[in-house]
């Protein structure tokens, strides 16, 4: 496996993320990257961005969870931020991304875990959910699933995957504002193109639409639908909390409070914003995760 490594002068100065960075050996000469930020005996709250953005996406909810005395942690998918980028597509599987966010759960040994995640992070955190149950205490979705490719395609998903496969031209930061409903500044959108200096650190951010089950043949789609039987007998607290314009997931929501016996009388919530809920209503979302895991506190 051929693999490269984004120069950390490329993360020098961002706006809004000041956090030490952290590594994690996942694989042979392959490194992830997260945040690990708060009370260090705190249960931890996990945060899994998506496609295709790294953990600058919750630079601003970052610190409000912290301040409130919570324990915080944002890995940064393999290909993505400041974690190793393997050059070959084929290197970039579904069950290699599980692979390697398991090797960094289990590395940290995290336990009565909060999971919040978005897009791919609720694809690969949802798995993990299936897999590792006594780890997690609560799910928290934010614009995410997880299909099986028994599900409808949105048209405008059927165009990303053609995008993400055959153009020459695959920008990384006009594709985060293209998903976010305010307009982000100069600065922003550089940071989002700071993991990826040249063409060839973007197979990760590439492969992903691919990966994404549409058929009940493709391959993650009989692992999924195994998952499926395990999400539809949880009983732990599951809140959705999706965005009003997403194009991809808009009612995916509640496809999940009618299926997942821990959604129901949970405080469900849509906000305001695109795609990239943390870019658009950081705060809102911050506090829903707040309140969620209020009585961890006081315990």
């Amino acid at each position: 496996m051929r693999i490269l490594r984004t120069d950390e002068a490329r993360f020098a100065g961002l706006a809004d993320y000041p956090f030490e960075p952290r590594y994690l050996d996942v694989g042979p000469g392959l490194r992830m990257h997260y945040v690990d930020e708060g009370k260090a005996t705190g249960h931890p709250i996990v945060m899994l961005h998506g496609e295709p953005s790294w953990s600058y996406l919750y630079r601003h909810m970052i610190p409000r969870i912290a301040e409130a005395g919570h324990r915080v942690l944002a890995p940064d998918l393999i290909g993505f931020g400041k974690s190793d980028k393997p050059v070959d597509i084929a290197d970039y599987s579904y069950e290699n991304h599980l692979l390697w966010l398991e090797r960094w759960l289990e590395a940290l040994d995290l336990r009565h875990i909060t999971l919040v995640c978005q897009n791919w992070g609720s694809l690969l955190g949802l798995r993990l959910v299936a897999k590792h149950p006594h780890r997690f205490e609560r799910i928290i979705v934010g614009n995410g699933t997880l299909p099986t490719g028994e599900e409808s395609v949105p048209a405008v998903f059927t165009v990303w995957k053609a995008f993400a496969r055959y153009s020459p031209w695959f920008p990384i930061s006009r594709i985060i504002q293209l998903g976010t409903a305010r307009t982000l500044t100069r600065a922003e959108l550089d940071a989002y193109e700071a993991p990826f200096p040249t063409a060839m650190y973007k197979a990760g951010a590439r492969a992903f639409p691919r990966l994404v089950p549409i058929a009940p043949a493709d391959p993650a789609s009989l692992a999924n639908r195994a998952a499926w039987e395990i999400l539809r007998k949880w009983k732990k607290p599951f809140i959705t909390c999706f965005s009003s314009g997403d194009p991809i997931h808009h009612g995916g929501d509640r496809y999940l409070q009618r299926h997942i016996p821990g959604a129901h009388g949970q405080p469900h919530i849509t906000l305001r914003g695109g795609h990239f809920l943390q870019e658009d209503s950081p705060e809102d979302f911050a506090r829903v995760i707040i309140d969620a895991c209020k009585h961890e506190l006081a315990a």
